[in-house]
């Protein structure tokens, strides 16, 4: 039950230390796997603290709080609890602060959130305590409140933009100039520390930590401001990042990942060298400031490039004999001490603990099996062990040492631990803390809603939502609701197909063609490391009217096709079927499957198989992509013709996806739809 302030405060005048970030997982299976995730990394890098993020209108609240729970509770982590307050009602905002003061969480990130848009959000119908509070505009409104209401019992932080704040998805007047008297107030209103924005450019963040710094208003002169940084866990999350968070990438780290950027594992390692770069010259830069210094990394909910980034640029602090003890006692106490012929082996096990190094495990863990020998002096001690050796317990694999091994993916057990660490956003397994997130913003618009209206007009017919699909395929239209990125060139092989399935008002939101065995660098198709070979299924998504899927749905369950297709459908209501959902169809009960649609085969590795689609990944999806359809309807006002046309539409359509198993007919799939 620490404040962060008070835990910096404790710290030594040269120190640095870090915090880590985590964001509460779309399924509950990405809950369990994160929980043994946050007590590894817990153990490994000894965070000073960790955040929890908040969905914007308090769409996450409970599993936030969940999630909080786990890490202050069960293990025993400050925590940094986010909170938004635009688009809430003030009892959900007090529900919010008291629920974490029963979890004894004493630190809250305070955030604006999504601009105000209470008219949207509001449901006249609805109890008044629920409604909406409109005072709350700007995170100084959050701040200045959680002060009057809990004085001094948390302490608050608040959010800065090393290079401006921006709402708009172009940074139009974006500048650290326009957000300095807000950050003055928020900070003055009694905010206890300062999180910044992730970043690469070096001299961006030095303007900004001289500029607070050296400010007249004396607000920033020792408040601890804290640098965000965000591991480059992919090429494609890097450029969604950047272009949503209006971060600027320089031209030399943008050359040297566009240099690797057809193959993840090298995008990885190159970003690794990237963010230790960036935080040795951070430590420059704060060097200037007396006190400790702190590292905030956006993790993702992934563990194995920012546990390579903390060790490697010294960011661990270094254990205490006591700490050490109490890590090593917490599996050995239980194990007695063995005597072997009349000999204990106490003093192998003090001369061990005193000479203990970095991934130590026992005799077994060396190049070459040793051979025990119990009756006479060994010959070489290389190769021979004693009794009393062989008997030595094994350093437990919960020590910091190995499990920062772990995290980092050596072993057996370290490629376990960390088995996704390639994330595919919505593609990924379900199973994964990090599915469904490639970037930290999650499913939304992601602009105004002028931009909205200035790309999509005034829709008043389903032929207008046709046409806007149609426009977006010939690539007349930047972004639709559902892809705000520029199509690929593998999907211009496909377009022809794509646009005749949304001329009819099947509008299509994910696709790809089928490949077979292509070389891994083929220029449109390959990815992966070289000398490798690349397959995928054709599967295509689309939103399709209730009437028309009734249609298609028999024609799929028919016998001449069941067999070759796999597919997911649900509506906005919640309903779903699939071709093999728990009751079937047609009675026929089927385990769910598991559809690794893109796989490659590459020298000296296992099969890579990078974009998955399964029921339980579907299933939260689906719910995602009927929210944003809500969000465009919402765009428009409440009874427009054109919020009433898109929400009718919401209604009355289903979310299929279809996969054709069929990887070596690269026609079966569109032929199937379209003829």
């Amino acid at each position: 039950m620490e404040k962060i302030t008070d835990k910096i405060a404790a710290l030594p005048a040269d120190s640095n230390y870090v915090s880590l970030e985590f964001f509460p997982p779309k399924t509950s299976m990405g809950f369990s796997n994160l929980r043994d995730r946050l007590d590894r990394m817990a153990r490994a890098l000894r965070p000073l603290f960790v955040n929890v993020t908040w969905g914007a209108g308090g769409s996450t609240a409970t599993k936030s709080l969940e999630l909080a729970e786990i890490c202050q509770r069960e293990l025993n982590l400050t925590t940094c609890l986010h909170l938004t307050c635009t688009n809430m009602s003030r009892k959900l905002i007090d529900r919010a602060l008291e629920d974490a003061k029963a979890l004894g969480v004493r630190n809250i990130l305070a955030l604006r959130g999504d601009p105000p848009r209470a008219a949207e959000y509001q449901d006249p119908n609805e109890n008044p305590e629920d409604a909406i509070d409109e005072t709350f505009t700007w995170a100084i409104d959050l701040v200045k409140y959680i002060r009057k209401t809990h004085g001094d019992y948390f302490c608050i932080g608040v959010a800065a933009y090393p290079e401006g704040h921006a709402d708009e998805s172009h940074p139009l007047g974006q500048s650290l100039e326009h957000d300095l008297p807000y950050l003055v107030e928020k900070t003055l209103a009694g905010a206890d520390f300062i999180m910044t924005q992730l970043f690469f450019d070096t001299e961006a963040y030095d303007n900004f930590e001289q500029t607070l710094r050296n400010h007249p208003s004396g607000a920033f002169k020792t408040i601890p401001i804290i640098p965000g940084l965000m591991p480059i866990q992919s090429y494609q999350m890097i450029k969604r990042t950047t272009k949503l968070s209006h971060a600027k990438i320089p031209d030399a780290i943008m050359s040297r990942l566009d240099t690797v950027k057809g193959d993840d594992e090298k995008v990885k390692s190159v970003g690794i060298d990237i963010l230790c770069e960036i935080v040795e010259k951070v430590k420059e830069l704060t060097s200037r400031t007396p006190g400790p210094r702190g590292f905030h990394f956006y993790t993702l909910n992934l563990e194995k490039a920012v546990s390579f980034i903390i060790e490697r640029t010294s960011l661990i602090p270094p254990n205490t004999p006591i700490e050490e003890d109490a890590i090593i006692d917490e599996v050995t106490t239980t194990i007695p001490t063995l005597q072997v012929n009349g000999s204990d082996h106490e003093h192998l096990r003090q001369s061990r603990e005193n000479s203990r190094s970095r991934r130590q495990s026992n005799v077994g863990s060396e190049p070459h099996n040793r051979v025990i020998v119990a009756e006479r002096s060994l010959s070489n001690s290389a190769y021979e062990a004693t009794s009393a050796e062989a008997s030595i317990p094994a350093e437990p694999i919960n020590s910091r040492a190995n499990t920062l091994a772990i995290s980092e993916g050596e072993g057996v057990l370290g490629r376990e631990a960390t088995w996704d660490d390639f994330p595919n956003g919505r593609w990924g397994d379900a199973r994964s803390p990090a599915y469904g997130e490639i970037d930290g913003y999650g499913p939304s618009l992601h602009m105004s809603h002028a931009q909205a209206v200035g790309l999509w007009g005034y829709p008043k017919k389903l032929e207008d939502i046709n046409a806007l699909f149609v426009r977006h395929l010939k690539g007349e239209l930047s972004a639709i609701p559902w892809s705000e990125e520029e199509f690929n060139e593998e999907t211009r092989i496909i377009t022809d197909q794509l646009i005749r399935l949304n001329s009819k008002g099947w509008w299509t939101v994910a696709s790809q063609p089928a490949v077979n065995g292509l070389k891994s660098s083929d220029p449109t198709f390959g990815w992966g490391p070289q000398q490798g070979f690349v397959f995928q299924k054709a599967f295509v998504e689309f939103f399709i009217p209730t009437a028309e899927w009734k249609i298609l749905l028999e024609k799929l369950q028919s016998s001449e096709i069941h067999s070759t297709v796999c597919f997911y459908a649900a509506n906005a209501a919640g309903d779903f079927v699939s071709s093999d959902s728990t009751g079937g169809l047609g009675g026929e009960v089927k385990e769910s499957s598991t559809n690794a649609v893109t796989w490659g085969v590459f020298p000296g590795k296992e099969i890579i198989t990078p974009t998955i689609i399964e029921e339980v990944s579907f299933r939260a999806w689906s719910e995602e992509a009927f929210g944003i359809f809500g969000e465009w309807a919402q765009v428009y006002g409440k009874g427009s013709e054109s919020e009433k046309l898109l929400e009718k539409a919401k209604a009355d359509s289903w979310l299929v996806n279809i996969i054709h198993h069929d990887y070596v007919d690269k026609d079966a799939l569109w032929n199937l739809l379209l003829n």
